[in-house]
């Protein structure tokens, strides 16, 4: 039974008190947000390190190391030696044997940067190919050589030619953040790329796996009937956030905190979500429910089994569970309604009509033609006919009336019972043996066959253009009138 509310519990007052969440639930919805955000950041952090190397360069130097991310030695020694011959430069100027000496050396570096490939370790060649590229469109050559394009850039001649200070500029801003994003990731012994993750997920996991057992342990406290391990299929969701493995799958208890927590109240969003859901859901079902029971009865008329549940009853065990002959009293129903309702609206199309056949008959008999040569007599075959066509629609109208009654009247004696019984028995057979004729069933199989396919081309196209949102909408309405 429900509670009944006490004077001070009033709706409102009881959804104030369901509206506050205790600080720990929105605690430990912030953490587990908080550890969801850095396994997000951790995922992307290696496809995206050239957009935190050039935008957030400390980020990169504080989470590199938790990664196995460290300076490429070639890739390294390349933008030292670039240094030191802008230093050498800056001593002695562009013509002298020691920056002739640097600018040797940077050209082996670049040469041996384009054989070995130090891009591939990170999966950056594509890189390798874009440094390639812009140098050949600096210095082109006949060749399309790479190799000669830098060989051509770091000679005292072209950087006197050009201008020492523009190339190296060009080269700081086109060539050097390229060289400079490519690094060298450590490979456990386990074969795969070094991932520290875990140390700074373990104290999350730790908290989460206190949290767990405790929370679970109160509910099987709280309720006898539970069990400390049906109380962690419970909170079966928030598995997900003790294993180490499989992070992403986080997202769910995650957001399931945030709800509980109203941080934000995703209510509505859930809410249509699921709308939508039950409405395509119940429309495909609704549409293959109706389509199965259509076709069984189409293949019931087929095979003759409708047949044989009809006019074969008789002869079978029949269960009945009101102690009423449902198809008696819906005849008697129909009966009723034809002959209080029905033929007494029709009498004056019925007196229409046979008046017409009547005077159309007289019209064409020669006797209706002497009489009307009779003086004083011309109007009486008239008369007659019309007396005729107010006896006959009586008859049609009102005797199946005073029939009906006589015979209700009849049915309470013993024997009228019994010859009631006898007359439904008959006219049941009779009308049986009648429909079962082959030609006249086999045309009442074709109808029915060619009825039930028309409803379901009708019914499924109308069913398609339900608006099942409406739909919907009406039943939020009545369980807003009548909650359950």
């Amino acid at each position: 039974m429900t509670p009944k509310l006490q004077p001070s519990q009033t709706p409102n007052s009881r959804n104030k008190k369901s509206s506050k969440v205790p600080w720990f639930e929105r605690l430990m919805a912030v953490l587990a947000l908080g550890n969801l955000s850095l396994v997000l950041f951790d995922i992307s952090y290696v496809p995206g390190r050239n957009f935190y190397f050039r935008q957030l360069p400390v980020l990169t130097q504080i989470y590199d190391p938790f990664k196995g991310i460290t300076p490429h030695r070639e890739t390294q020694k390349y933008l030292e030696t670039l240094e030191e011959l802008k230093n050498q430069v800056v001593q002695t100027g562009l013509p002298s044997p020691q920056v002739a000496a640097k600018l040797q050396e940077i050209n082996n570096l670049s040469a041996n940067m384009i054989d070995e490939d130090p891009f591939r370790v990170a999966s950056k060649s594509g890189t390798l190919e874009k440094i390639k590229d812009r140098m050949r469109d600096r210095t082109p050559n006949p060749q399309q050589s790479a190799k000669q394009s830098f060989k051509t850039f770091w000679s005292p001649e072209y950087l006197s030619k050009q201008g020492w200070q523009q190339e190296i500029t060009w080269f700081d801003a086109k060539i050097k953040p390229l060289i400079a994003i490519n690094y060298y990731r450590e490979i456990g012994e386990n074969g795969e790329f070094t991932d520290k993750f875990w140390q700074i997920d373990l104290p999350f996991i730790a908290i989460f796996a206190i949290e767990f057992l405790a929370r679970t342990y109160l509910i099987s406290r709280r309720h006898r009937s539970v069990t400390w391990r049906a109380a962690m299929l419970w909170r079966w969701y928030d598995i997900f956030l003790l294993l180490p493995f499989w992070r992403l799958l986080r997202i769910l208890p995650v957001t399931i905190r945030i709800h509980q927590a109203k941080m934000p109240d995703l209510q509505p969003i859930r809410t249509q979500i699921s709308r939508g859901f039950v409405a395509n859901f119940a429309q495909e079902l609704t549409e293959v429910v109706v389509i199965q029971l259509i076709n069984q009865m189409q293949q019931s008329i087929t095979t003759g089994e409708l047949t044989r549940q009809l006019f074969q009853s008789q002869k079978q065990r029949y269960l009945d569970i009101n102690n009423i002959n449902e198809i008696e009293a819906i005849a008697t129903h129909l009966v009723q309604i034809t002959v209080y309702k029905v033929l007494p609206q029709l009498q004056p199309d019925l007196e229409a009509l046979l008046r017409y056949n009547i005077e159309m008959f007289l019209k064409q008999s020669p006797l209706y033609q002497g009489w009307k040569q009779v003086p004083g007599l011309g109007n009486l075959p008239a008369q007659l006919a019309e007396q005729l066509v107010a006896e006959l629609s009586k008859l049609v109208t009102i005797g199946p009336q005073d029939a009906y009654e006589a015979f209700k009247i009849a049915s309470e004696d013993p024997v009228g019972t019994k010859l009631s019984s006898q007359l439904v028995q008959h006219f049941g057979q009779a009308l049986g043996a009648e429909l079962q004729q082959q030609q006249t069933w086999q045309e009442i199989q074709i109808l029915l066959c060619d009825f039930l396919e028309e409803f379901k081309i009708n019914y499924i196209q109308r069913l398609s253009e339900e608006d099942f949102e409406k739909i919907l909408e009406q039943a939020k309405e009545l369980q807003r009138i009548a909650p359950r």
